[in-house]
């Protein structure tokens, strides 16, 4: 009687160092221009931002209340009437909504002061 295994046959592979393949494919070649120019090939550019054209004062304004609890506590720090502050404050929104990037709330203001390099994380 003769015997015949038809059981499918199990290759196992071991790994040999170096031959390892990323199953992602192969990765992008850097070279020094590359490196130099801080974009490797197949990345997109940064976004770029239309410029609300923002004042020194109003840039000033917007720092502090980004740093503040309250609008009264901005116009402690900057010696400024309530008032003058919310002015400013409108007068912000209003240029981000001119250009497209309408910013409502306190948090919008922080995602554009953000993208603009206004403020930097750690300021925050």
């Amino acid at each position: 009687m003769v015997l015949i295994d038809r059981r499918p046959q199990v290759q196992t592979r071991v790994a040999v160092p170096g031959t390892v393949r990323n199953p992602l494919g192969p990765r992008p070649p850097v070279t020094r221009s590359t490196l130099a120019s801080g974009r490797v090939q197949g990345r997109r550019p940064a976004p770029t931002y239309a410029s609300p054209g923002l004042t020194e004062r109003e840039v000033a304004v917007l720092k502090v209340w980004l740093d503040c609890d309250s609008k009264v506590e901005v116009g402690a720090r900057l010696h400024i009437a309530l008032g003058t502050v919310n002015t400013h404050l409108t007068r912000i929104r209003d240029k981000y909504s001119r250009v497209g990037r309408a910013a409502p709330t306190k948090a919008a203001l922080v995602a554009r002061a953000l993208q603009d390099g206004i403020v930097k994380l750690d300021d925050l």
